[in-house]
């Protein structure tokens, strides 16, 4: 009798043994591919598709547009001045724009938004598509850790009252935070010749008598 009682503890223990590590492998594998569908794009469209930039900082309003003349330089800064644009500074931005993932999504009320510094952003960023459709993106403030920003794009409440709060590349904050004169194109000085200094008359050296 005894050995059958053994027998059963067993094979229940083997049972629940068995049933703990397909649940550990099922959860695990459904949080995988939870992962990798959440690190996705931000935005699918191309930035060709692109025609202009707005950028609202707590410091500067920029205003871009494409160069729709010439290629050279691809875009225009319009506001706070007029002149032409950094194409490093502008690409940089493009192509977090562009090719950038969020890591992850977090829905949450909107009343938590302060929490991730998005009902004040320290940027907003609004794009403008050939097509006429426009694009938005709000940086917040970083995590922790400082390996991701807290973003939100075209801001919208769901049906069930939540927002969605998106984790971003920190390198967006490097892309806005910029002064003026680094959305201008530098001045191209390779060409000119450094002035010709003023000959001046060589001293003469007389002897007094």
């Amino acid at each position: 009798m005894k050995v059958q009682r053994t027998t059963v503890i067993l094979i229940l223990l083997a049972l629940g043994l068995g049933g703990f590590v397909y649940l550990y492998e099922f959860n695990w594998k459904n949080q995988r591919e939870e992962v990798k569908e959440k690190n996705q794009q931000i935005f699918s469209f191309a930035a060709d598709d692109v025609q202009s930039l707005s950028l609202k900082t707590n410091s500067v309003n920029v205003n871009l547009d494409r160069n729709n003349s010439s290629d050279k330089p691809k875009w225009l800064l319009k506001s706070p001045e007029q002149a032409p644009a950094s194409d490093a500074s502008v690409s940089y931005l493009m192509d977090l724009l562009v090719k950038g993932t969020s890591n992850r999504i977090l829905s949450v009320p909107t009343n938590q938004l302060p929490e991730f510094s998005l009902d004040k952003p320290q940027a907003t960023i609004e794009v403008k598509l050939k097509n006429q459709k426009t694009h938005q993106l709000t940086l917040g403030k970083s995590d922790f850790n400082r390996r991701f920003l807290y973003a939100r794009t075209n801001p919208a409440t769901k049906a069930d009252g939540n927002v969605d709060v998106l984790l971003v590349s920190p390198d967006f904050e490097n892309a806005v935070n910029r002064q003026v004169s680094e959305w201008k194109q530098p001045e191209d000085n390779t060409g000119k010749l450094p002035s010709p200094s003023p000959i001046l008359p060589s001293p003469t050296n007389t002897k007094k008598p």
